[in-house]
């Protein structure tokens, strides 16, 4: 069972940054964002790319500063750590990115990636650090034949294992994996993930899962939060949110996936990309340009989280449709 407190706790987090030309015009990328991670889940956090799950992830472990909100880990306040705390905080919370080929050193054969973190956070002796790569390797079901080969003499699943050696041989207990399979050929997608089911259960890791793959994040979620222009649309258990989706854009998602039993099927709607191009909404709900259910309210007010059927508060959704107040002019 998870422990009661949580170990990630998001509240509030806001991150804009300033559009290019004339004018001081910001875009909120992440707009108002909470979430809570308990020990030993996975929480999925999807929508479409620039939806704000990446700057959310980045902004989570300090690469990017907040411009508001808080965020906890291990029920200590982290969001203003600069410096030496946050080198010292990092070695239990680690991030995994998309391109491993982009995050991995070229000059560096696998043994000097993997070692390069234990001298960072000074945990490399003559004893212990042979031995720590090795049991890194294994973890990630690599064989050390590898360790003098470099990025490129692997091949993609082998360049995310590595680069997934790298952040557990600190032995994190948050790993944060921002579309780690996205760039992966199928058959590969499948034993990534399935890895990272094993890392779970083995190694007791928590696990923000960054994805826009619906079908990876039905494998491997325990609770799902749904991002759509940087604001949360609908969040909870990954069977509610998945085989029972309230918001129209979680159900827009969920038609575009192939395969799609038709009779199962919700109404599809094509321009579901089209507002990404546009400012987003700052005062109404940010889905309310295409959404073919939009009310006079929700282009002028945010809509409110709300509880969705009886499951206390695990299944929530910010719509209109189901707040009760729809028809507030």
């Amino acid at each position: 069972m998870p422990d009661s407190k949580p170990l990630l706790q998001v509240s509030a987090l806001c991150k804009s940054f300033r559009r290019s030309g004339p004018g001081q015009h910001r875009y909120m990328a992440v707009n108002d964002v909470s979430l809570i991670l308990q020990t030993g889940q996975v929480l999925a956090v999807v929508g479409e790319s620039g939806s704000g799950k990446s700057t959310l992830a980045r902004t989570i472990v300090g690469l990017l500063k907040a411009d508001s909100g808080r965020v906890e880990f291990e029920g200590r306040d982290i969001t203003h750590l600069r410096g030496a705390a946050w080198r010292r905080l990092r070695r239990r919370m680690q991030i995994v990115f998309q391109d491993p080929a982009a995050a991995l050193n070229p000059r560096h054969s696998v043994r000097q990636a993997l070692v390069e973190p234990l001298r960072a956070h000074a945990m490399d002796t003559p004893q212990s650090t042979g031995e720590q790569v090795l049991v890194a390797l294994e973890t990630v079901g690599l064989d050390r034949e590898l360790l003098n080969c470099f990025p490129h003499e692997l091949s993609g699943g082998q360049r995310q294992r590595v680069a997934l050696a790298r952040a557990l041989i600190l032995k994190p207990r948050l790993l944060l994996a921002d579309e780690v399979v996205s760039a992966l050929d199928v058959s590969v997608q499948a034993r990534i993930l399935n890895l990272l089911m094993d890392l779970k259960c083995k190694l007791g890791i928590s696990l923000l899962f960054i994805s826009h793959d619906l079908a990876s994040v039905h494998f491997i979620a325990d609770r799902v939060v749904v991002m759509y222009l940087g604001r949360v649309v609908e969040s909870g258990s990954s069977t509610q949110v998945l085989s029972g989706p309230a918001h129209p854009y979680t159900r827009a998602l969920l038609q575009a996936v192939p395969g799609v039993d038709p009779a199962r099927r919700f109404t599809l709607y094509p321009e579901v990309n089209q507002a990404l191009a546009g400012d987003p909404a700052t005062m109404g709900c940010a889905y309310h340009t295409i959404c073919p259910h939009a009310l006079a309210v929700c282009r002028k007010k945010a809509p409110p989280s709300v509880t969705v059927g009886d499951t206390g508060a695990l299944h929530r959704v910010s719509c209109r449709l189901f707040s009760g107040d729809h028809n507030t002019a």
